[in-house]
């Protein structure tokens, strides 16, 4: 599952608009900027942090190692 869908279910479950993320995310940004970003499903882990921020969640991003289940 992309990152464009869970964070599309996350305002879901916020029951929040992508108005609504835009006006909460800082630094400031636009519904345009948002709505590409979704349709590229092209987001920075710096963005992805300030977007659950913005909706009061916790975005965690980590590597596991297959052979150990390490995580990195």
């Amino acid at each position: 599952m992309g990152l464009a869908i869970k964070i599309k279910m996350l305002l879901a479950a916020r029951e929040m608009t992508l108005q609504d993320l835009a006006n909460q995310i800082t630094p400031k940004t636009s519904v345009q900027n948002i709505s590409q970003k979704l349709k590229r499903d092209n987001f920075s882990e710096k963005e992805l942090q300030a977007i659950a921020k913005a909706c009061n969640a916790t975005f965690e991003a980590n590597f596991i190692l297959n052979d150990t289940g390490k995580e990195i």
